[in-house]
């Protein structure tokens, strides 16, 4: 991150990215509020029960019903513990243009979702432009970079990019899972940036097959790989 080169392994490969799209949803609730910090304040109500049927990983903490949450409280559960619902909430405040205005203004294709919305409709290298945006500041101010690589430096999920790493490393990520019924297809991602002291990194694995368990295991694997070579150069 702190130079500029990089390498992809078929990283022009579309992939369904599932859950990784809360990302990009933080970016555009932040972006807004630069221009209007209440936004964050605003206070949304739940009427949506929590269906434990969705998500494979589910999250530790869900939402309550018929409870209100402010904008910032949802943004938190949304990346924290990936809450489909609280990603529903804050979706359906935006509309579908300012959304994908997000992904204009940040050069990413996400064309192929106007056929196939849960299809492979974004690459890996196209996805981890997010994170490399976030860390340099470069689309929201510092402020709201800052904040947003916080959260995501507290997700809970810690079976792929953290599971091959030493505990004391941070890791502002986020993972996203996709399971098609009529195939048995699954998909599982993580893409993050690791805070390898003074040697930060940007790594995004995308993987599909049959197994959530050998999913993972090749996201560690890489993980653990790519960490060993990068802490080991000079």
């Amino acid at each position: 991150m702190n130079n500029g080169p990089w390498f992809g392994i078929h990283e022009k490969e579309y992939f369904s990215p599932a859950s990784l799209i809360k990302v990009p949803l933080m970016m555009a609730y932040l972006k807004k509020a630069e221009s209007d910090p209440s936004l964050l304040s605003k206070e949304i109500f739940n009427t949506l029960p929590y269906d434990s049927r969705v998500q494979n990983i589910q999250p530790r903490v869900t939402l309550v019903v018929n409870q209100k949450y402010t904008v910032k409280q949802l943004i938190e559960q949304m990346i924290i513990y990936s809450d489909d619902i609280s990603y529903k909430l804050l979706n359906d405040q935006m509309t579908g243009e300012e959304i994908v205005q997000v992904y204009k203004d940040l050069g990413v294709d996400i064309s192929r979702a106007t056929a196939n919305p849960n299809g492979n409709i974004v690459t890996v290298k196209a996805y981890a432009s997010f994170f490399r945006i976030l860390f340099n500041a470069s689309y929201l101010n510092p402020e709201m970079s800052e904040y947003a690589l916080k959260v995501l430096g507290q997700i809970e999920f810690k079976d792929g990019l953290v599971a091959g790493l030493p505990k004391d490393i941070i890791v502002a990520h986020k993972f996203g899972e996709r399971q098609y019924l009529d195939t048995g297809l699954k998909q599982l991602h993580d893409c993050g940036i690791v805070y390898l002291p003074g040697k930060p990194y940007l790594l995004c694995v995308m993987t599909r097959g049959n197994n959530f368990n050998s999913l993972k295991k090749t996201i560690k694997d890489v993980s653990q790989m790519v960490y060993d070579t990068v802490s080991q150069k000079n």
